[in-house]
């Protein structure tokens, strides 16, 4: 299977159209690529319709935004921060997860400066993969867990997200890697066992893109 090649942080936090409206971005994998761990009908679903309605809200807010900023209204565009915040997030988080996944065939455990970092910030690979399950796991709701670079400290972390906040804007924290634990991400495979669904994404999680992440953010 031919995937695109992985693209730097920057360039993965937006689609947009020559017209400056967010767009939904096509996955480098059939809806079916991910199975047995996401079945193809949880992509099919995630993908055209939960994403798309964020990018479908978050344009319709910007366009909003836009025409309050021009007219000065002030208030309306406090009040726009909101459906901003949760639909941009929305599309930056989903636009992340596409590319930080692959077949399972496909995954193998980090190498090079990644796996040096992940070695010096938690010991192990798999004490990283543990943590950060157990920290993923916990999310009260619906969030996301994150393993992220740190520019101050040139480390990687660990950290959650409530809802659609975005890592970057909320904590500073770069993405490397991210799970989304939204139910309409895992209830249909799944049911409400999160557990077994953290687990079983580390099998389909591409390395090679997040060392491209990792890579562009130092």
């Amino acid at each position: 299977m031919i995937r695109s090649l992985a693209r730097p942080a920057s360039a993965l936090l937006q689609r947009r159209s020559m017209s400056g409206a967010a767009t939904l971005p096509s996955l480098p994998y059939a809806y079916d690529a991910l199975e047995p761990t996401i079945s193809s009908t949880i992509m099919e679903i995630h993908h055209t319709k939960h994403h798309n309605t964020y990018v479908v809200n978050l344009n319709a807010a910007l366009e909003k935004a836009e025409a309050a900023s021009k007219s000065g209204d002030a208030n309306a565009l406090i009040s726009l921060a909101p459906a901003i915040k949760f639909n941009g997030g929305g599309h930056i988080n989903h636009t992340l997860f596409w590319e930080n996944l692959c077949p399972s065939s496909e995954s193998s455990p980090p190498t090079g400066d990644l796996a040096a970092a992940i070695d010096a910030a938690f010991g192990s690979f798999d004490d990283m993969k543990s943590k950060m399950s157990a920290q993923t796991i916990a999310v009260q709701g619906s969030g996301w867990g994150w393993l992220g670079y740190n520019k101050s400290s040139s480390s990687l972390e660990i950290a959650t997200c409530a809802n659609q906040d975005p890592l970057e804007a909320t904590t500073g924290l770069v993405p490397i890697v991210g799970i989304d634990v939204w139910e309409h991400a895992y209830y249909l495979d799944y049911k409400n066992v999160r557990p077994d669904y953290v687990g079983k994404i580390w099998d389909v999680i591409d390395w090679k893109c997040a060392e491209a992440r990792f890579n562009a953010a130092k």
